[in-house]
């Protein structure tokens, strides 16, 4: 029996071909060929060409990333340098909590 695996619908908001855009983009397809494996849809929407799409979306800066599938939907905004950060967003790393974090 095949094991199910969940697939990633994101969305990645960029403006243009800026530098933080490109890198973005890059630092995203990099991610996901290591982790993704091909489970995922990616679609990039360039908000100068697609206002509205932002709009409906409350995109309020670029380049931000749109989880949308799995729940729940999460955006991280900015290049998507700390792929740690990135990974924590998509729900793929969690942040081991120790003791002393529920302590007062």
């Amino acid at each position: 029996m095949s094991q199910i695996r969940k697939t990633y619908v994101l969305k990645l908001y960029v403006t243009g071909n800026t530098p933080n855009s490109v890198r973005a983009l890059n630092t995203l397809k990099n991610i996901l060929d290591q982790e993704f494996k091909g489970v995922y849809s990616l679609k990039v929407i360039d908000v100068v060409k697609n206002p509205q799409l932002a709009e409906e979306d409350k995109i309020l800066a670029t380049p931000t990333l749109s989880k949308i599938l799995p729940p729940p939907v999460r955006k991280i905004i900015g290049d998507l340098s700390d792929r740690e950060r990135v990974l924590i967003g998509l729900d793929l790393l969690y942040e081991e909590l120790t003791d002393e974090d529920f302590q007062e």
